[in-house]
């Protein structure tokens, strides 16, 4: 799986209609409500706000008030075919006066998603995982260095000292466990 390596916008305009195509990488469901509530307050006077996303096993499609299967659909089938996950792509629709057809309408929200992601690069979706490490404060300093790049989210000292860090998959820090007593992964 893929996704986008960075958050995009970009407008086209079809027969005197705008299209202005949205996409983010996502990181929870919780945050697509808030991404979709906020481009319909910044675009109230705006026809549509039509959009689809997927993440993890989860794939959704709106068309917002445009005929059945013209616009989430199609959004839906752009972010599939290019094997995106943790992606949301939402396309505003300001009508230009021309009533573009069934077939116009999946052409047009094909490409204005497909002009987007022209603008992003997409790359390979990275599984993460989380680690909670135990280990003496003698080795305090040496695991410190070997974590500079991780991101450490937990840190307790008590009898020994506890980390807790997230690394990506293939991208384990192998050294750590010459230095470290006791391993567990969390979910």
């Amino acid at each position: 799986m893929y996704t986008i390596e960075k958050n995009i916008s970009n407008e086209i305009i079809i027969n005197k209609s705008k299209f202005i195509t949205y996409l983010y990488k996502i990181n929870s469901l919780e945050e697509i409500n808030m991404l979709l509530e906020n481009i319909k307050s910044n675009y109230k006077d705006a026809t549509h706000h039509c959009y689809a996303f997927t993440f993890k096993n989860i794939k959704k499609a709106n068309d917002d008030g445009e005929p059945l299967h013209t616009a989430g659909l199609p959004i839906l089938n752009v972010l599939e075919n290019k094997k995106l996950d943790n992606t949301l792509a939402v396309v505003v629709r300001y009508f230009g006066g021309i009533k573009l057809g069934a077939g116009g309408l999946v052409r047009a929200y094909t490409n204005a998603v497909t002009e987007a992601l022209n603008k992003t690069n997409i790359i390979p979706l990275l599984e993460k995982f989380k680690l909670r490490i135990e280990f003496d404060y003698s080795n305090i300093s040496k695991l410190n260095y070997l974590l500079r790049n991780y991101n450490i989210t937990y840190k307790e000292y008590d009898n020994k000292v506890i980390y807790e860090f997230i690394y990506e998959e293939n991208n384990y820090p192998e050294e750590i466990d010459n230095y470290i007593e006791k391993k567990t992964h969390i979910v």
